[in-house]
Parts: structure tokens; C-alpha cells; sequence
């Protein structure tokens, strides 16, 4: 356990207690937008019309105040598409949204219109992540609170508290550091933080720290207690066995379980003790992956969905069992699928494209219960590099 006593988080405004902790909207609801950010040099948040038939169209593209910055590869080269080695690049909460910019290690907030949600009205000021190359942010509701996590050279988590007039407001003013001896930006996609969010009833941050099993270095689950509504500086850091490279989550309801891919073989399902401990309670080989990265929960089906950045297709899996339940190969042409969200009937997932295809989001009806999964629409996206990230809805 680590702890840093000289660096005491403010305490931030009480808030009445919301079980959806995140605040992304009741997941049983069907989206009325999505969004995701373009992490170009000059970094903005695209945001797509959700139809009632939950088919996509054209929306907006609101610059973010800041810069994206992409990760390299092994050569040097910019790391595309996953650029940021991450999930979470973008979350909304309530009628906020709040993106990071990794290129100027700042994240922004912005309101969602009540009547167009794809007008979005930034508060405040774009806000020092305290660290370097911001990848992923956790969004709670009852704590009115948002968390950063950065991946470079100065990586680890800082909180803010979200005001509708304010906007983000410090509440550190230091770091609750991982020891990655990384680089600004870093390369990966190992050895970076994954993803970082809060658990359904906000009594926790959660971030998710990919390994290296060629340098013999473990991934790890690092979870920092949220007492009197302030994010402890006390971490507890466990690596659940068979997994190495921890990268995306799903929140599972009505449970303290976590489930969570591991880039290195497919998926598995975490139980979290008393002690914040995780240990592995099934676990997910698939076959035909090459770096399965992303996960969301749909209530709907009760059942997981993963996506890989290098095969396109959308596996669901049965997170108590570990089965894989539909792994539903497309045919449109897309590279493989990163970041992806579950909103009522539908998944949508992005496909940030490569130098030859251009990007897309892949629309998945799920209307008729788990196994029923079917790709409705693949939404060309005009103007989007591959760099873009992240995927969240209202």
C-alpha cells in the first residue's frame, strides 16, 4: 500500500449518493448522441445524432481547447489507431462531458445542451492534469468529481471537482503516482495506464496498469478508497492471476465484480475482496484475437462486449461463466474496432481507420437479448484522423 502524506487531497462539496456512480445516462436508455475525440493536434469532441432506430448521423465537432498527442510504437513511429493506449478518453456525466488532451496535459468540461446534444458549451478553463499525456477519465456524479489518469512521463491519477458554473477545480496538488519510467508520449501499448473510472457506488477509484510480459514487469489493478468524498492517497495494487495486460473495464451491476480485458489473451472477471484485493473469478481465451482492448456492459443482454483493435469483429461474452456467447465477425472493411459503448438496444464502437481506410462507427442491435446481436450500420466518419479515441453517450 502506498500513501503520500504531503500532498492531501482537497474535500470536495457533499453530494446526495446516485448508484450509477459514472453518471453516463441509465444504460437501459437509448442513446439521443455519442462521442468521441479526434486527439489531432488540435484536439476537439465529435459528436454524433443518435436516430430513435439507433442509427447514426452528421452532429458537431467542438474543439476542446487543447492539443492531442498520439503514443509511439516500438520504431518511434505514432501509434495509430489506438492512440492512446486507453479506454475513456471521453465521458459524460449528467449534461457534462469531459475529455482529456494529451498533448497539453490538460482535460476539458463542457455542458451538453438540453435540446441539441450535440451542442456542447465549454465551463471554465481547460485543467492542468498534473502529470504528463492524459489517456482516461472517471466521471461520478454523487461526488461531482473527475479523475485523470496519465500514461507519460509523470503518469498517475489527479481529481478535480466539477462545477456547472466553474467547471473542473483541482483538488490535489500532486500526483497519485505509477512507477511506468515512461516517456512523454509513451510507448506502448505496454507498459501504460489503461483505463481509470469509479465503481457503481463511488467508493472507489479503479485504474487498470498494462504489464510487460516481455520484460517480465506484471500489470497491476490499483484501487485508491474514496472516504468523506475525497479519493484517498492510500492505494492498494494487486495483479490477479493468469492476467498481464489490463486494459479496459465493465462495470457489472448489483456486484463488486469487475470485468476486464487483458490484451494478451482475451477477458476475465475480477472479484474484489474487502481488502481491495482482486482475484480472478473466470477468465476468457479467444481465439482468433490479436489485442483485445475494449469492454462494455449491456443491461439488456446482461452480457459483456470486447472489441479488437486489429480483427473486426464484436465478441459478447457471459462475464459470470467466462463462455463466449456471439463473437459476430463483419464484413464491412473496418481494420478492427477500439472504444465502444452500450446504450439501450444498441452498441456502438468505434473504427478510428489507418492510412488506407478511412474511420467509422459500427452500429450493433442487441434488441433481442443476449446472442441476438446484429451490425445495423458502419457510419463513415469524414474528417476524422485515426488518432481519435474514446467512445460515450447521453
Amino acid at each position: 500500500m502506498n500513501g503520500d502524506s504531503g500532498c492531501t487531497p482537497k474535500q470536495a462539496g457533499h453530494g446526495k449518493k446516485n448508484p450509477k456512480g459514472q453518471g453516463q445516462g441509465a444504460a437501459s436508455t437509448n442513446a439521443k448522441a455519442v462521442y468521441f475525440i479526434t486527439n489531432a493536434a488540435s484536439n476537439s469532441i465529435v459528436a454524433l445524432k443518435v436516430a430513435a432506430d439507433g442509427t447514426l448521423s452528421d452532429g458537431s465537432i467542438t474543439p476542446t481547447g487543447g492539443a492531442g498527442m498520439s503514443g509511439v510504437d516500438d520504431k518511434g513511429a505514432p501509434a495509430v489507431p489506438d492512440s492512446l493506449f486507453s479506454q475513456g478518453a471521453v465521458k459524460v456525466a449528467g449534461n457534462h462531458i469531459v475529455a482529456v488532451n494529451p498533448g497539453s496535459n490538460t482535460i476539458s468540461m463542457f455542458s451538453i445542451s438540453a435540446t441539441d446534444p450535440t451542442v456542447l458549451t465549454m465551463v471554465g478553463k481547460p485543467a492542468n492534469t498534473l502529470g504528463e499525456f492524459p489517456v482516461s477519465v472517471a466521471l461520478s456524479t454523487s461526488l461531482s468529481q473527475a479523475c485523470v489518469a496519465n500514461s507519460g512521463a509523470k503518469a498517475g491519477v489527479a481529481c478535480f471537482a466539477m462545477s456547472a458554473k466553474d467547471g473542473l477545480t483541482p483538488l490535489d496538488t500532486c500526483l497519485r503516482p505509477f512507477e511506468l519510467n515512461q516517456t512523454t508520449p509513451p510507448v506502448g501499448p505496454l507498459n501504460t495506464v489503461s483505463q481509470t473510472f469509479f465503481n457503481g457506488d463511488s467508493t472507489m477509484l479503479i485504474t487498470t496498469v498494462k504489464g510487460d510480459p516481455t520484460k517480465n514487469n506484471t500489470g497491476f489493478l490499483s484501487v485508491f478508497p474514496v472516504e468523506n468524498n475525497v479519493v484517498s492517497k492510500t492505494e492498494t495494487r494487486s495483479s490477479p492471476a493468469g492476467t498481464a495486460v489490463l486494459f479496459g473495464t465493465a462495470l457489472l451491476p448489483n456486484s463488486s465484480d469487475l470485468f476486464v480485458t487483458d490484451a494478451s489473451f482475451g477477458a476475465a472477471t475480477l472479484s474484489l475482496s474487502s481488502a481491495n484485493i482482486a482475484t480472478t473469478l473466470a477468465s476468457t481465451k479467444i481465439a482468433d484475437q490479436k489485442a483485445t482492448c475494449w469492454a462494455a456492459f449491456s443491461e439488456l443482454t446482461g452480457t459483456t462486449f470486447v472489441t479488437d483493435v486489429a480483427v473486426n469483429h464484436l465478441v459478447e461474452i457471459d462475464p459470470a461463466s467466462g463462455n463466449i456467447v456471439k463473437n459476430l465477425a463483419s464484413t464491412n472493411g473496418n481494420p478492427g474496432l477500439i472504444d465502444l459503448a452500450s446504450a439501450g438496444k444498441f452498441v456502438y464502437a468505434l473504427s478510428p481507420g489507418n492510412a488506407t481506410v478511412g474511420g467509422a462507427v459500427t452500429v450493433f442491435d442487441v434488441s433481442g437479448g443476449k446472442g441476438t446481436a446484429k451490425e445495423v450500420q458502419n457510419f463513415g466518419l469524414t474528417g476524422v484522423p485515426a488518432s481519435a479515441m474514446g467512445m460515450t453517450f447521453i
